[in-house]
């Protein structure tokens, strides 16, 4: 429980004055004569912005006014959300599972905690919304986060949006469109700076073999067509990726089964094609898309390495560069799919890979060439006992009820 000195809530213009009784009614004594300085609303809204999302819920509880500058008041969660952004203190991991359970585990520890020795992490398991997400099961599909908010799948026309740090939750409303049955969906949350809000993008395929994108925006109660997604590609059911006020979808030629990104622009909403290096490699080749150090990337996967492509210059072909090659760890046939899911400044790289049919986590060093397996206190693996992905998400205000 967070500690709050009653001099600090003086000096913050807290109403801390007691009455006392006399018999002409109440009288509020005398301030002592060496009072303490005021400090004002303003000064205290920074230093609130400095502190982590579960002292700032505690810290609700103290006055009326702090409960509603941090409850209910955007500018306080926008400005936090910047400080929480650049503050690596503040990012986490969520592992969503993907077979029978569906259930998701939040890492009690930040990201910084596993490039600091003893590099030793936890999960504590999310249930308040598992009756939800257990009343449709739904295999392969991953998270998408933005801003501390997960919006996830529940079946092929609705999805859940929340934000584990605040604990709270909507139900997106269904997709229903009369003339059309859905096949399978995906969810991308987004930030859309032209509306200066939240969005939910569907990119959903029809019994009648349409593609379709749908979007939500936070604060309204319907979806709205924005336009039929390129017919020539079979859909893959992964959400997109945002970034650069795009939603990007990794999707297959239907002739050639080439993987192209198709990008979505939020401003004119419209689609066009964005090649990639490893756009003319073999079929068997497994291909990722993600982001790193704010640029669209692309993992690739082979017997040895797994390499890891950025777009320096979101747009432009050209940028792409290839950032490292990270080698299979253990051997050809012992791990498979590794992923870098962060990069530190001083260049270690928090990964996971699959080995022996278990996803696992580990910092490599790639200018010694060393890796470290975190150690984590409450063994996931025995947690959950099947496929999970992990994803970094940052802790914020950002409420899945509100409209920003």
């Amino acid at each position: 429980m967070v500690k709050v000195s009653a001099a600090f809530c003086c000096c913050s213009g807290f109403d801390m004055t007691t009455t006392c009784c006399k018999q002409g009614g109440t009288q509020t004594p005398p301030p002592p004569t060496n009072s303490l300085p005021f400090l004002s609303f303003d000064l205290v809204t920074e230093i609130l912005c400095q502190l982590p999302v579960k002292n700032l819920l505690q810290l609700r509880c103290i006055c009326k006014s702090w409960n509603s500058l941090i409850s209910h008041d955007s500018e306080f969660t926008m400005k936090h959300l910047r400080l929480s952004t650049s503050n690596l203190d503040r990012h986490h991991l969520f592992l969503s599972s993907l077979r029978t359970s569906r259930l998701l585990h939040l890492s009690d520890s930040s990201i910084s905690s596993f490039f600091s020795p003893p590099s030793t992490t936890s999960f504590t398991q999310i249930n308040h919304y598992s009756p939800i997400l257990n009343k449709n099961l739904n295999f392969g599909e991953r998270v998408s986060t933005y801003d501390g908010m997960l919006c996830v799948r529940i079946d092929s026309s609705s999805a859940l949006l929340c934000n584990p740090s605040i604990r709270k939750f909507k139900i997106l409303p269904p997709l229903i469109n009369p003339d059309q049955n859905y096949l399978q969906s995906s969810f991308t949350l987004v930030y859309d700076r032209f509306t200066n809000n939240y969005k939910i993008y569907s990119l959903s395929k029809t019994t009648d073999g349409y593609k379709q994108v749908n979007v939500h925006t936070l604060g309204t109660d319907y979806w709205r067509k924005i336009q039929d997604f390129p017919k020539h590609y079979y859909l893959v059911q992964n959400p997109g990726i945002s970034l650069s006020d795009t939603v990007n979808w990794l999707v297959y030629h239907d002739r050639s089964f080439a993987r192209v990104i198709v990008s979505l622009d939020l401003e004119n909403e419209l689609c066009q094609e964005l090649f990639h290096p490893l756009y003319n490699y073999k079929p068997g080749t497994c291909i990722a898309l993600g982001v790193l150090r704010d640029c669209l990337c692309i993992f690739s996967h082979s017997d040895k390495f797994s390499d890891v492509w950025i777009m320096k210059e979101y747009g432009n072909v050209e940028s792409w560069t290839k950032l490292l090659s990270v080698p299979q760890m253990g051997g050809c046939g012992c791990y498979i799919y590794t992923k870098v899911l962060y990069i530190s400044e001083d260049g270690l790289m928090l990964i996971y890979f699959f080995k022996r049919g278990k996803f696992r986590l580990a910092v490599y060093d790639s200018i010694n060439d060393t890796l470290k397996i975190p150690e984590i206190q409450n063994n996931i693996h025995d947690l959950v006992k099947e496929v999970y992905l992990p994803e970094v998400y940052i802790e914020t205000l950002i409420s899945p009820l509100s409209q920003y």
